[in-house]
């Protein structure tokens, strides 16, 4: 099983990053920061309806200020999914703001209502991760998935990706007679590829989702990832495929039951095609972000060459020996890619 390092150093926004958010519509001013958050005044812990510990908190503000910060969240909110327009959140309210006290950034939680409807959702602000933003960017571009976030400053804003969370997904829903196994399988193989392209890493069952959409009297399935902290971090190859983990063994287990060696091998081949036909479409697009990236300094010089080696021997080469940042590594097997 792949050993990720328990915690991860948070890597500040740099400027030619900066430009990039910039150029692309993501950085805003925005009229309360991350550290802003942090003046709550009292706290509670979140049970979840089985009145388990969910390992949040919800916190309170005080009562000179929980208006201001609440008002300021709706407009993040309307900034996040409207372009600003505040005239969506006239019948909005801030339900409930959590603090995530076990991850790398500590993030915020916030659950927005609608009042008419009672409908919710959820958006998060988080310290800045450099990492973790070239993830979603990543994401972005080379998923079939679109990710809508925001930077300010040190402080990062994400919406809420829906889904089944996979360890639940494993838990309660993978053995009912309706679970079509080829089709969760073949998702399945299809994201340890996209993971391994692009060095996303810690893609254990917790980490991702599983989204469910019924056509006619078939299912399709799509898994997503939902953490992004581990982009292109560590050293050890493993890390970066989710077929590896042991959180993942009930997925494994069914696909190894379902699949043929040639039909993941299809897969794979199915999964690299359409990803370089997505670097064709948004060769602008990644060029810019790579430009960035393969000049941050977003991982240890040590786990950059540890990886480099492991890289080689994977695709029988010695292209990735002159890399010098996790960003030329991220370049060098999206150029693979995009060579077959």
């Amino acid at each position: 099983m792949p050993i990720i390092s328990r915690k991860k150093q948070v890597y500040p926004i740099r400027q030619p990053l900066r430009h990039y958010l910039t150029h692309y519509n993501r950085e805003h001013d925005l009229p309360i920061q991350y550290a802003d958050l942090l003046r709550f005044d009292n706290s509670v812990t979140l049970f979840d309806n089985r009145n388990r510990d969910t390992l949040w908190e919800t916190v309170y503000y005080p009562a000179t200020e929980s208006n201001d910060m609440l008002q300021a969240l709706k407009q993040i909110y309307a900034i996040l999914k409207a372009d600003g327009d505040m005239s969506v959140t006239g019948h909005l309210a801030i339900d409930r703001v959590d603090l995530c006290m076990y991850g790398n950034t500590a993030p915020f939680r916030v659950r927005i209502r609608n009042q008419v409807n009672d409908n919710f959702d959820y958006f998060y602000l988080k310290k800045a991760d450099a990492s973790r933003i070239y993830g979603l960017e990543l994401e972005h571009i080379l998923s079939p998935n679109r990710i809508s976030y925001l930077t300010s400053g040190q402080t990062l804003i994400e919406e809420h990706i829906a889904g089944i969370p996979g360890d639940m997904f494993f838990e309660q829903r993978i053995n009912e007679d309706d679970l079509n196994p080829v089709r969760l399988c073949k998702e399945f193989v299809k994201f340890n590829e996209r993971c391994f392209i692009r060095l996303l890493g810690d893609m254990h069952s917790s980490n991702f989702v599983v989204d469910l959409t019924p056509d006619f009297d078939e299912v399709y399935y799509r898994i997503r990832a939902i953490d992004f902290d581990q982009q292109s971090y560590e050293g050890r190859k493993s890390v970066y495929m989710p077929q590896y983990y042991r959180q993942n063994q009930p997925i494994i287990d069914l696909g190894t039951k379902t699949l043929t060696p040639e039909s993941v091998r299809q897969y794979q081949i199915e999964e690299r095609s359409l990803m370089a036909g997505r670097l064709r479409v948004e060769q602008t697009r990644i060029g810019d972000l790579m430009a960035a990236m393969r000049h941050d300094e977003i991982a240890p010089p040590s786990h950059v060459r540890q990886l480099a080696e492991s890289l080689n021997r994977h695709y029988q080469t010695t292209r990735f020996s002159p890399a010098r940042t996790m960003g030329d590594l991220v370049w060098q097997s999206l150029e693979i890619l995009a060579m077959h």
